[in-house]
């Protein structure tokens, strides 16, 4: 049986177009490993959107984060921590899932 994921809507664009290829989750929503084959969907309104492969799961620490990250999730970085700390507040030990298109 496939996985599971979902994304914000503001998120979908990106994952389709390529520019987002990875995501930064709390433990809880990092039970993938590296050849999942996961189905995406909407967080809001839970509209199937793509299927993705999982590459990789790595654990990294939120004062880690560094411009390769963000450019992988098509944000400054300024951007990707702001956000970050608005899903999980506080959190500092995170999950970065890499993911493509399948």
């Amino acid at each position: 049986m496939m996985k599971d994921i979902t994304f914000y809507g503001r998120f979908e664009a990106d994952i389709l177009a390529g520019r987002k290829t990875i995501t930064l989750r709390e433990a809880s929503d990092a039970d993938f490993v590296a050849g999942d084959r996961v189905r995406v969907s909407r967080y809001e309104d839970n509209v199937f959107f793509c299927n993705i492969e999982i590459i990789d799961v790595t654990p990294v620490q939120f004062d880690e984060l560094n411009n390769a990250h963000a450019v992988q999730e098509n944000m400054t970085l300024p951007e990707l921590k702001q956000v970050i700390s608005e899903i999980y507040p506080g959190l500092k030990s995170l999950f970065m899932i890499a993911f493509r298109l399948v």
